[in-house]
């Protein structure tokens, strides 16, 4: 049999999110539901079919399921674009531009065609790049999801402010140094998965937990919005939960 591609891309539901439309990415050690309409990812699969977003669009179920998701940028202001779709996101539309063995990019327009959302899925990761930033708006990048499949006592954190181990109720509040970056564990896993912001800038990056979810929210502070340029994301999985091999990838990702 044919080795398999480092990238696939597929065309399907995601049967946790109700059946919603989805582009299905897969790569070593992660499978990606980006939801068509949304444009936000509504499933992220470790390589044990673990999932560590949880979204799902009932209308009422808040941290337990409708807020979840990635990147969730644009909130209440000039729309509500790039999260999986529920009842208050506006709708975009999407072109495959590259679909190769090793580099799937997806490319989403907001309806309102003032934003523009870039999807890079490689053989080790995925990057999200807000390309296009409507005038005079501003945006966050989020990570809203369950570390491990659901969020308990035994979840914890790391962030390039320093090497402990924070538990998952822990708030953090500041800028972070470069690279920033965050990583969420359970005690229960042997990976973490991470969220790598390419540009270094002097905005808040704070981290606070829910009953039900992380909010993790690069360029935010508590319900304050502050990125305006285009900015790139990187997600996925580093199969190690000790703080000295996340950060390597890290660097390595960066340079």
């Amino acid at each position: 049999m044919p080795a398999a591609k480092p990238v696939t891309l597929t065309h399907g539901i995601d049967e946790s999110a109700a059946g919603l439309s989805a582009y299905i990415v897969s790569i070593a050690n992660a499978t990606f539901y980006l939801e068509k309409e949304g444009g936000g990812l509504s499933s992220m699969l470790d390589k044990d079919g673990v999932d560590w977003i949880g979204f799902h669009p009932e209308k009422g179920s808040g941290w337990k399921g409708e807020y979840r998701g990635f990147p969730n940028a644009i909130h209440k202001q000039d729309g509500s674009f790039f999260h999986a779709l529920n009842a208050g996101t506006d709708k975009s539309t999407s072109v495959v531009e590259i679909e190769t063995d090793k580099h799937v990019r997806i490319v989403f327009t907001s309806g309102n065609g003032q934003w523009q959302g870039q999807w890079d899925f490689y053989p080790d990761r995925c990057d999200f790049t807000m390309s296009r930033v409507s005038p005079g708006y501003k945006y966050w990048v989020q990570y809203e999801g369950v570390p491990g499949g659901e969020m308990d006592k035994d979840d914890f954190w790391y962030n390039s402010a320093d090497d402990k181990s924070r538990q998952i109720e822990e708030p953090f509040m500041g800028d972070l140094p470069a690279p920033e970056w965050y990583a969420f564990g359970d005690a229960k896993s042997s990976r973490m998965f991470y969220l790598l912001h390419h540009q270094d800038d002097e905005h808040p990056d704070d981290y606070a937990s829910r009953p039900y979810m992380t909010v993790l929210g690069f360029g935010r502070s508590n319900k304050e919005k502050y990125l305006v340029t285009p900015q790139t994301f990187s997600i996925g999985f580093v199969e190690s939960t000790i703080y000295k091999n996340v950060e390597q990838v890290m660097k390595k990702i960066v340079q």
